[in-house]
């Protein structure tokens, strides 16, 4: 049963009609299979045991035949340190470069440790104390003063109440003084209300995931004080070109299919050009390792190949046959390669007429660039 306004409530009314499901509704058969095959000791309320935590991650069979699809496409033990730390009293802090999965396996962590993804704090160069610690109800603070019931509590105060996972992204677009709002947080674990005299402690199972970068601009360095707080796993991009290719193919068949657009596999040449250009453009060398190549300012991440071919599928679909081709995917590369406009726009017309221009097989997609590139 629901009860009307609450979380639970809008999620039976949404369901499948929500454009992008929290994890724990999009893959809740996958959880509700772990939890009951799973025999193992769990943290005290943790939904699932850490092998079934990482299993939802890594993905595999369970005995029943029920197959649990893989969240993140790396190394296991990755993952495995990632979880092992939330049942510590370590905060985890996920670092890596723009793109390489840092929000999704946040978000998947906290679905398959507390069942809620949703106590979520997003950072950004405005982002108040207020959204860590708590804030007030103005109108309830004017009539009767400071209490519990004009308190406003932020997504890290339920979780410390309730024994949950919160998350904040992009730590490092906070401002330093309010990322130092989490130290006695994670310390102490208490949060005083110095207004009330009060504090809120947290209950056992609490603990919480960051996200952040060091290559964006805006960023806001950690102090020493606040990253001693946190034990670091950092994600790297995929190791090979299959390896992308299979993540990509993975998410853009996910997105599709909330999309209703065609299949991804329909298009895997495709997915495999958009991988192979923005490999080498990132790493600065032809696959075969013969040409050194100039790299452009953006950062040519997985997520970006993601959104570059689920937006040629749409043009597929929208606009074409429904099959994927070079045409659909060029316009995109462009606009992911060519960030400053000056710089490099020659350094996607050098590896065009270098590159491209004379690879066996990719005379369709050298001719669907050059148009979209004039």
């Amino acid at each position: 049963m629901t009860v009307p306004g609450t979380t639970e409530d809008h999620r039976a009314e949404t369901g499948a009609d929500a454009l992008r499901p929290h994890a724990e509704d999009a893959f809740a058969h996958e959880l509700r299979a772990l939890a009951a095959a799973d025999d193992r000791p769990r943290p005290e309320r943790w939904r699932l045991s850490p092998w079934a935590v990482a299993t939802y991650l890594l993905g595999g069979t369970l005995p029943d035949g029920t197959v649990i699809t893989p969240k993140y496409v790396g190394p296991r033990r990755i993952v495995e340190v990632a979880v092992t730390t939330l049942a510590t009293d370590r905060a985890l802090l996920l670092l890596g470069v723009p793109g390489t999965a840092k929000t999704w396996v946040s978000e998947h962590l906290a679905a398959a440790v507390s069942g809620d993804s949703t106590l979520l704090v997003q950072g950004t160069a405005g982002t108040p104390e207020e959204a860590i610690r708590y804030g007030w109800n103005y109108a309830r603070l004017l009539a009767h003063g400071p209490s519990r019931d004009a308190l406003v509590p932020s997504p890290v105060m339920r979780a410390m109440a309730d024994g949950m996972t919160a998350r904040v992204e992009e730590l490092t677009r906070i401002p330093a003084d309010v990322q130092d709002t989490l130290i006695t947080i994670l310390s102490e674990k208490t949060l005083p209300i110095p207004e009330l005299g009060q504090e809120v402690q947290a209950v056992r199972g609490f603990n919480l995931i960051a996200t952040a970068n060091d290559r964006d601009r805006g960023v806001n360095d950690l102090s020493s004080a606040l990253r001693r707080r946190f034990n670091t796993v950092v994600l790297p991009l995929p190791e090979t070109p299959e390896a992308e290719v299979d993540i990509v193919s993975r998410r853009v068949d996910q997105i599709g299919r909330s999309l209703d657009l065609p299949g991804a596999p329909e298009g895997i040449d495709e997915i495999r050009r958009v991988v192979t250009v923005f490999r080498e453009l990132r790493d600065g060398v032809t696959t075969d390792g013969r040409t050194k190549l100039k790299s452009p300012s953006g950062t040519l991440s997985t997520a970006e190949a993601i959104s570059v071919v689920t937006n040629g599928l749409a043009l597929a679909a929208h606009f074409g046959d429904g099959a994927l081709r070079p045409a659909d995917v060029a316009a995109g590369i462009l606009g992911a390669v060519v960030r400053d406009p000056a710089a490099d726009r020659v350094i996607w017309q050098e590896y065009l007429e270098t590159v491209v221009r004379e690879r066996d097989g990719w005379k369709d997609f050298y001719r669907a660039c050059r148009e979209v590139s004039v």
